[in-house]
């Protein structure tokens, strides 16, 4: 990691909300991660928070967009994807069949961060994930 993550970092990114844009959000994230134990499962949970944002709410939409914000610490990594809203309920975790082909993205987050929270944000939700430093993963819920 960054030899300055002693002190809070805060990166954020914008982006269209076309499907392309889930692995710039993942380089974007591997990138500021270059070097991090959590780099890893951060890069798959930006992957599946963005995802959703595009296929389940207005940011998939034509001018559509969804926004990236990435908190690191020595302490813990904080990864939140904030929709355009118009999905009519808040993100949830769904207990699905293993088979299923979609509706298990949030609950696989969830496995692995240690904390889930969904919150209301300018007409659309904002989906945080966290990861922290030197504690085993996942199980966590919302």
């Amino acid at each position: 990691m960054h030899e300055y993550t002693s002190t809070p970092r805060v990166w954020g990114l914008s982006c269209p909300g076309f499907p392309e844009e889930v692995s710039r959000a993942r380089r974007w994230t591997r990138d500021i991660l270059r070097g991090s134990p959590l780099a890893e499962d951060a890069e798959l949970i930006v992957s599946e928070l963005s995802a959703n944002a595009i296929l389940h709410t207005a940011s998939g939409q034509e001018s559509g967009s969804f926004h990236l914000a990435l908190a690191v610490s020595a302490q813990v990594i904080a990864l939140s994807v904030t929709d355009d809203g118009a999905a009519g309920t808040a993100p949830k975790i769904k207990l699905q069949d293993q088979q299923a082909e979609h509706g298990r993205g949030l609950g696989m987050v969830s496995a692995i961060a240690h904390r889930v929270v969904v919150h209301e944000s300018d007409g659309g939700y904002t989906v945080t994930a966290e990861l922290f430093a030197g504690q085993p993963t996942g199980g966590h819920p919302c």
